[in-house]
């Protein structure tokens, strides 16, 4: 598909071209003294992709995209199929702190003059717009947790990091204030107000927080913040990972999302209700009921990978606690369960671990969610007992996947998944994540030679 095709069916769909519509990049880079744009996207594993452009070219890339091929990453797609178009976001624009000659744009994916609908970031926005015209904007924030290892990433990146109860440690935070202040630094320079930063319940594991925002901010700012982390731990030497359980005696890594609802302007909290239990409404409650509802069969889009099921289903980690749920439960400010109501205008989801794709865990969260308002699901009583001592003794509760098979099996099963996503991309996802299992079962482990080599 050509340059001038591509820039028709724009004009076609939304009455004007789209680089009439947006900012201008060429004359933001001249501003800002911006040499060159990458622009990113995330496919379908997590993983970003990016084309360094010099300013001089940005124009034809913010108004016909830059060409990719998509069969060359997790899209599905095969080596007969068109090119990408990856058409950059200005209103994400984000400059590098570490580097501010360049600047970063997520982007949309498009095809033969159309967004590609299973892709993430074109998935999400069109789930947003569908909850906008309900009469919902969702706001949401993120608890991003990382580990900090040596370059290799073979051990913790602080020998002295050692604790048995980590959490907290100002000594082993302050070792590592460098890294810490620099990936904060970078947050304040690009206005996501950053509030706390904290050594985690793992040693060499680190917590960071910024405010929350609109779904699609947070979800690009997301995915900035792990390239982020990683380029200025790799200047420090280290290396910084997002993988849910690089060590099976310690706490995972999770990626909690705390969630509300809000009317169409952004001015009036809708699950705030000064009457309601816990300070939440009726929606609120509805909205719990649909992520409840459809939580196992969504969890491979929170918990998309083989290791994640080892964060999901550990057993008590060094610190005394693993910290993550496998069971579909929820209650009030209690940590034990899959979902905690914290405060009086919000939930914190805390099934996500920390390789979790952007755009669709929040994703996930939206059209479970509205459907638990567009159906009136009721959650349930909340349970207020500690689930990792007492769970046991709780009749009827539902778990969680225990394997990464198991939980694509689910998706692939979910006619919610379906209608909400759409086949194809339920189809597509379903089998990468297959392959992707069949990889890992055909991988000969030392465990199997230890424990059979003499069978």
């Amino acid at each position: 598909m050509g340059v001038a095709s591509v820039r028709r069916a724009r004009r076609d769909e939304g009455g004007t071209a789209v680089a009439a519509k947006k900012s201008d990049l060429a004359a933001i880079a001249k501003d800002r003294g911006i040499r060159y744009f990458l622009i990113a996207y995330v496919d379908l594993f997590g993983a970003t992709r990016a084309k360094l452009v010099p300013a001089a070219a940005i124009g034809g890339m913010q108004s016909a995209g830059a060409g990719f091929a998509g069969f060359a990453t997790h899209l599905d797609m095969s080596p007969a199929d068109a090119d990408m178009f990856a058409v950059p976001d200005p209103a994400s624009l984000m400059v590098l702190p570490w580097k501010p000659e360049v600047g970063w744009l997520a982007a949309d994916l498009w095809m033969d003059g159309r967004p590609i609908d299973g892709t993430p970031r074109v998935l999400l926005k069109r789930l947003l717009a569908d909850g906008l015209a309900r009469g919902y904007r969702m706001r949401t924030g993120v608890e991003c947790e990382f580990f900090l290892l040596s370059s290799d990433g073979k051990t913790i990146g602080d020998a002295q990091d050692g604790a048995d109860k980590p959490c907290y440690d100002q000594q082993a935070l302050m070792r590592r204030y460098d890294v810490i202040r620099a990936i904060c630094d970078g947050m304040q320079d690009l206005g996501w107000g950053p509030y706390q930063n904290d050594h985690e319940d793992a040693n060499g594991q680190f917590e960071m927080n910024w405010q929350y925002d609109d779904a699609l901010t947070t979800a690009d700012r997301h995915v900035f913040f792990k390239f982020m982390a990683r380029s200025i731990a790799e200047a420090h030497g280290l290396r910084a990972t997002f993988m849910p359980k690089p060590f099976a005696h310690l706490t995972g890594s999770g990626c909690h999302a705390h969630v509300s609802l809000w009317d169409p302007a952004g001015k009036r909290n809708l699950f705030h209700d000064p009457k309601g239990e816990l300070g939440l409404s009726g929606d609120a409650y509805h909205f719990l009921g649909g992520v409840l509802q459809h939580a196992s069969d969504l969890c491979v889009l929170f918990a998309p990978t083989v290791n994640s099921y080892k964060r999901l289903n550990a057993p008590n980690t060094r610190s005394g606690a693993t910290w993550s749920p496998n069971t579909v439960t929820y209650g009030g400010n209690n940590r034990t369960h899959m979902v905690r109501i914290p405060d009086a205008d919000r939930f914190e989801l805390r099934l996500m671990d920390a390789a979790v794709n952007p755009y669709l865990g929040q994703a996930a969260i939206l059209a479970a969610g509205l459907d638990g308002i567009a159906e009136r699901r009721d959650p349930g009583k909340r349970l207020d007992v500690n689930m990792y001592r007492d769970g046991h003794k709780v009749k009827g509760v539902r778990r969680l996947p225990l394997y990464l098979i198991d939980a694509i099996r689910l998706l692939e099963k979910s006619a919610f998944a379906r209608a909400a996503f759409g086949a194809e991309f339920v189809a597509s996802y379903a089998r990468l994540k297959t392959a992707e299992w069949d990889d890992y079962a055909r991988s000969l482990t030392e465990w199997e030679r230890r424990n059979t080599l003499d069978a």
